[in-house]
C-alpha cells in the first residue's frame, strides 16, 4: 500500500498529470444512436373484394404509451421544480435519457472518465448513484459528473464521498479543489453508499443537490469556455482489491433551449 499523501491536492495533481492521456486506452464512446423504428409497408397490391352488403370496418386506434408518457411529465416536474427553486431560468428544454454506467477503479487519487457525446454549458444531470470502496479508511472517492471539458482537458469535476461533495477545477493539467461559494458541501454516509446527486450548471454557479436538498453551491471560472463535453467519472481512495465501485442508473440530461 502506497503512504497517504500529506498534501490532499498532490494526488489529483499526480493523478491528472498521468490518467487523463490513460484515459484514451479506454476509448469511451458517444452514447449509441439507435436507428428509429421502421415505417412499416405494403408487401403487395391490395385485391378489392366485392361483396352485396359491404361493411365498414373501424380502423385500431393507437395505444398511448402510458409509461413514457409518465416518464416524460416526471422528467418536466422535476425540470419545473428546479425552475421554481431559482436554479433555472427556463424550463423549456430538451432531455436525454442515459445508459446505466458501473465502473471499477483501484488507484489512489486517480479518477477516469467516460464521455457521453453531449456539449452543453447549463444543463441538468442526475442520477441515482451506488458506491463502495473496498478498504474502509479509504481516501476521498465517489463517482461523479465532468463537464466543460476542452480539447486540452481542462474540465470541471464533482464527486460525491461519503462525506462531501468534492468540487475539482482543472487547468493545464493540474487539479485545484475548490469550497463551496455557499453551503456546507457535508454529507454523511457509510460505506456502502447510495443516494441521487444532481449537478445544476447554470452560468458561472453549479449547484450540487444530494437526495433533491442543495448541499452546495461553487463558482466557475469567468475566464474560461464553459460550453464542452459532458462525462460520467469514477474517482479511487485506495490502491486495494476493486478500489471503488461506482453504479448509476435513472441518469438523465436535461439542457435548456
Amino acid at each position: 500500500m502506497r503512504p497517504k499523501s500529506v498534501r490532499p491536492i498532490v494526488s489529483f495533481i499526480l493523478s491528472l498529470i498521468l490518467i487523463l492521456p490513460a484515459c484514451s486506452s479506454f476509448s469511451p464512446q458517444p452514447a449509441p444512436v439507435h436507428a428509429a423504428e421502421p415505417i412499416a409497408t405494403s408487401t403487395h397490391a391490395a385485391t378489392p373484394t366485392v361483396t352485396l352488403l359491404p361493411t365498414s370496418t373501424p380502423r385500431p386506434t393507437s395505444t398511448p404509451n402510458v409509461a413514457a408518457t409518465q416518464r416524460r411529465s416526471d422528467l418536466q416536474a422535476e425540470v419545473q421544480s428546479y425552475f421554481d427553486r431559482g436554479f433555472l431560468e427556463s424550463t423549456e428544454g430538451t432531455f436525454k435519457e442515459l445508459d446505466d454506467f458501473s465502473d471499477e477503479w483501484a488507484q489512489l487519487g486517480w479518477y477516469e472518465l467516460e464521455r457521453i457525446g453531449m456539449k452543453a454549458s447549463d444543463f441538468v444531470l442526475s442520477g441515482h448513484f451506488k458506491w463502495s470502496s473496498a478498504y474502509q479508511n479509504a481516501d476521498t472517492y465517489g463517482c461523479g459528473y465532468v463537464f466543460s471539458l476542452q480539447e486540452n482537458r481542462d474540465h470541471y469535476a464533482l464527486f460525491l464521498d461519503r462525506s462531501k461533495v468534492l468540487f475539482l477545477i482543472t487547468s493545464d493539467g493540474y487539479g485545484r479543489i475548490s469550497g463551496p461559494t455557499r453551503g456546507t458541501g457535508r454529507v454523511k454516509f457509510g460505506n456502502p453508499a447510495e443516494a441521487d446527486f444532481t449537478a445544476i450548471v447554470k452560468g458561472n454557479y453549479v449547484y450540487a443537490l444530494v437526495d433533491n436538498e442543495v448541499i452546495g453551491e461553487y463558482t466557475l471560472s469567468q475566464s474560461r469556455p464553459l460550453t464542452g463535453d459532458i462525462a460520467l467519472t469514477v474517482l479511487s481512495g485506495t490502491n486495494k482489491d476493486y478500489g471503488t465501485r461506482c453504479e448509476m442508473t435513472n441518469l438523465h440530461l436535461w439542457i435548456p433551449n
